[in-house]
């Protein structure tokens, strides 16, 4: 461990006791999502699926998000339930995204949770009151306790170089995993692990077996990020084979845009160009002449981005030939039982 990852842990280790010490109930269920490393494990989209899921078998959830970058302060309802009541700049990208796809369900942006949730339970009808929060990003947020902590691992790049920040990517020592109660590696491929059949891939099995050496009771399942469709400037939409042998120009701001400009390519698209920017980049209008540019010199017919990215882009003077690609968090039916199951 490096002189910078000591003093980063000896602060981890204050804040966690600190907030242990002090760690609240709400009066209802919660379920956290979460990892153990910066960005890229799909937390967004599987909170999105655990609470459409949720609420599908019955349930009335309640995101609670820190909203992060969003500028407003908590509590706050981002939504409730009727789509975005708060721009990106306000209340953070994930969290306009959530509230943008979770219809009848409310998003509540607050840095303490514990408030956050007694805010809802305080504010919303008597329809919407929530009787499951989903704990959006939640997996250090040890100041709220909940009853299922679900820790997501990204299958491509699980732990990064290994190092603790600032040096790696690492928001805690892999050990952490000990105390996840649900375990999704994500990215993996469709067909594969992630449709409940035997595990094909060497780097799929020799993950398990890490996680396995410090987490022996969790159940692991495994996810993969499914592109459903584009849609255009004017709200049409586009299935995915319209990408294929199509000219197409990619960029993004997320955890592993790599991940993005693979999707495109195993979508068969002839991607004439990509760029990659920081996790939650707040676009200015250099960006998006800088994109246009070098889409227009790359011989690209469209401009293709994230659901994340376009609730950054909202205001912009965007280009006509800009498509967002959307993609849905997919695992077994198996892993909603376990984790909406509270009687086990």
């Amino acid at each position: 461990m490096t002189l910078f990852e000591s003093f980063y842990f000896l602060g981890y280790s204050l804040k966690k006791r600190h907030a242990l010490n002090r760690q609240k109930k709400l009066p209802r269920k919660v379920i956290s999502v979460g990892n153990i490393t910066l960005g890229g494990t799909g937390k967004t989209p599987a909170t999105i699926a655990l609470a459409k899921e949720a609420r599908r078998r019955g349930l009335m959830p309640c995101i609670l998000t820190r909203g992060y970058k969003g500028i407003a302060e908590g509590p706050c309802f981002v939504s409730r339930g009727e789509g975005p009541m708060l721009d990106e700049y306000h209340a953070g990208d994930e969290a306009v995204l959530m509230a943008e796809k979770l219809k009848e369900i409310p998003v509540v942006k607050g840095k303490n949770r514990y408030e956050a949730g007694m805010f809802a339970l305080g504010s919303l009808s008597a329809s919407l009151t929530p009787d499951l929060f989903v704990l959006d990003d939640g997996f250090q947020h040890w100041h709220l306790f909940r009853d299922k902590d679900i820790l997501l691992i990204d299958g491509i790049n699980p732990f990064g170089n290994r190092r603790l920040l600032p040096v790696g990517s690492l928001r805690e020592p892999v050990s952490a995993t000990a105390r996840a109660d649900v375990i999704v590696i994500t990215k993996t491929k469709e067909n594969g692990p992630g449709d409940g059949h035997d595990m094909k891939g060497v780097r799929e099995r020799g993950l398990v077996e890490e996680l396995r050496e410090y987490n022996k009771h969790a159940p692991i399942f495994f996810a993969h990020h499914r592109p459903v469709m584009f849609t255009g400037p004017a709200g049409d939409t586009f299935p995915i084979e319209w990408a294929k042998n199509r000219k197409l120009f990619g960029f993004c701001g997320i955890g592993n845009p790599v991940s993005f400009k693979e999707t495109l390519i195993l979508a068969g698209a002839d991607l004439t160009g990509f760029m990659g920017f920081r996790d939650h980049h707040r676009y200015t209008k250099d960006d998006i002449r800088t994109i246009i540019g070098n889409a227009t010199k790359s011989g690209a017919g469209w401009i293709v981005t994230t659901e994340k990215d376009i609730m950054r882009l909202t205001g912009m003077d965007l280009p006509e030939n800009l498509a967002v690609l959307r993609i849905d968090f997919v695992t077994d039916k198996e892993f909603y039982d376990k984790v909406l199951n509270f009687e086990s």
